[in-house]
């Protein structure tokens, strides 16, 4: 029996359904392989039969490890559009990390390919084909968790994603397809995307960004997305005029080396925008590949909890240095610490409310985090400015008490990565039995440029353009920082990194 047979379609299932069998949705940056409609509708009708026969009910789950990103935009957006949740994990975790995602996300069923199976083979598993379509798709995998699979959603297709993790432990964020859509509807309309745009990520699927801001964003404009599996410095721009992309969705630090190469880059003749996302962008940095590509460069503001985008910089419009944008699908507040309204620039705790918004996380509401009028606290800092533009100044838990004196620490960043030696610069705050916190700056350099000689140079400039107890005591200089899958710098390992042994 069809458990899906008198339920009409879904918000994915019905973006699938859209245009012309023979246009192209998907294609591979190397190579020669593509997703045409027909090819996605083929994969949704392929995985509902499957996993209707399999016995997984509607909003069960699906986990999803495929290194292969057509294959994987094919099955994660077959999986949603036949009523399920999917769970898309890292390709690229240890059998061991692979094994704990697949323990905490309560998946009834595993799709995974050869070289993913290989590290978890006592699990049964489904490994699609080129187009995503399965192979055989087992029974419900019931010992994936103790007392078998968590309680399906009422049928809804969705996705549960982890958070960054970026300061502490990710947590598990389920996003229904209600909100995702209405993200990446609101995603295309900033962007102005129609038939005619190409994009271009090099961003992993397993992450919130590439899912909506690339796949589901493109399916409801219509357009087409070129997909990498990983960022190439030496022949990006080369692809991107090979495809004819129309605009490019990438991270500060991909951005941060395109900024810093030697050679004037051969631009895609489209080409009009280019948009950045998931950690804060330094002036400098949007300055210069502005300058050399001549098309805006709109950074954005997002969290897996608000299903990407929160705020976003003008298409059409002057942004403020520094700003973030302005609301874009979602609402936000500032609050002062007594939880009213903080005026006019000055700097609270950055809420946000929306159709694209959580109310709670897997397992559990954090009821801190959430109050009554389905705001959350976005636990970062900023400001509004009088033009309704957002500035952050970081999270709330980055920042430093020095003495009494509260330090941002995204002001000395910004300072530090002003120089061109600079690719990445975090600044994190350790224990001082006197000031109780005091600032360390960690950086990692431009080509060969490293030593004690730079670390002066560094720690003379934040002498020069900051206050005395802004400045860090120490600048050290590292070949790379610690990072999560998603390539976001991981500040409480850097912490670690940097403490001095007890």
């Amino acid at each position: 029996m069809n458990p899906n047979a008198d339920r009409a379609p879904g918000l994915v299932a019905t973006l699938l359904a859209r245009g012309a069998p023979t246009t192209t949705v998907f294609l591979a940056a190397r190579g020669v392989g593509r997703l045409t409609r027909a090819d996605l509708r083929e994969a949704l009708d392929a995985w509902t039969a499957a996993l209707d026969r399999a016995g997984l009910p509607p909003g069960g789950r699906v986990a999803v490890v495929v290194d292969d990103p057509l294959v994987l935009a094919a099955v994660h957006l077959a999986v949603m559009g036949a009523g399920r949740c999917s769970v898309p994990l890292d390709p690229g975790a240890p059998g061991p990390e692979l094994r704990r995602g697949l323990r905490r996300c309560g998946a009834g069923v595993l799709v995974a390919d050869d070289e993913a199976a290989a590290r978890v083979p006592e699990l049964p598993r489904a490994r699609p084909d080129r187009r995503g379509l399965p192979g055989v798709v087992p029974a419900p995998c019931g010992t994936l968790v103790p007392g078998g699979p968590v309680a399906p959603l009422a049928g809804a297709g969705a996705t549960l994603l982890s958070t960054s993790g970026s300061t502490g432990e990710p947590k598990g964020v389920l996003l229904d397809e209600e909100r995702l859509v209405h993200v990446a509807r609101a995603v295309v309309g900033h962007l102005e995307l129609t038939p005619d745009d190409r994009g271009l990520t090099p961003l992993p699927l397993f992450h919130v960004n590439a899912q909506v801001v690339g796949l589901l964003a493109t399916l409801h404009a219509g357009s087409s997305l070129v997909l990498d599996r990983r960022f190439h410095r030496s022949d990006f721009w080369a692809c991107a005029r090979a495809h004819d992309v129309t605009w490019i969705n990438v991270v500060p630090a991909i951005l941060t080396v395109l900024a810093r190469q030697e050679d004037p880059p051969r631009l895609p003749p489209r080409l009009r925008l280019v948009r950045s996302a998931s950690a804060p962008l330094p002036v400098a940095v949007r300055e210069a590949v502005a300058a050399r590509t001549g098309v805006p460069v709109l950074e954005s503001y997002g969290m897996t909890e608000a299903a990407s985008q929160i705020t976003a910089v003008p298409l059409h419009e002057p942004c403020p240095p520094g700003s973030v944008g302005r609301p874009a699908g979602a609402e936000v507040a500032v609050r002062g610490p007594d939880g009213a309204a903080a005026a006019v620039g000055v700097r609270g705790r950055v809420w946000i409310r929306g159709a694209g918004v959580v109310a709670g996380y897997e397992g559990g509401r954090a009821a801190e985090r959430f109050d009554d009028a389905g705001w959350l606290d976005s636990g970062d800092v900023g400001h509004l400015d009088d033009a309704g533009f957002l500035h952050l100044a970081g999270r709330d838990d980055d920042v430093i008490n020095r003495g009494g004196e509260l330090l941002h620490p995204r002001e000395v960043e910004e300072v530090l990565l002003a120089d061109s030696r600079v690719a990445e610069a975090v600044v994190v705050g350790l224990p001082h039995d006197v000031l109780g916190a005091v600032p360390v700056a960690c950086v990692r350099t431009v080509g060969s440029a490293s030593g004690d000689d730079l670390a002066a140079e560094l720690d003379a400039r934040c002498r020069a353009q900051l206050a005395r107890w802004k400045c860090p005591v120490q600048v050290v200089v590292l070949d790379d920082l610690p990072r999560g899958s998603t390539g976001k710098v991981r500040r409480a390992d850097v912490r670690e990194l940097v403490a001095p042994a007890p």
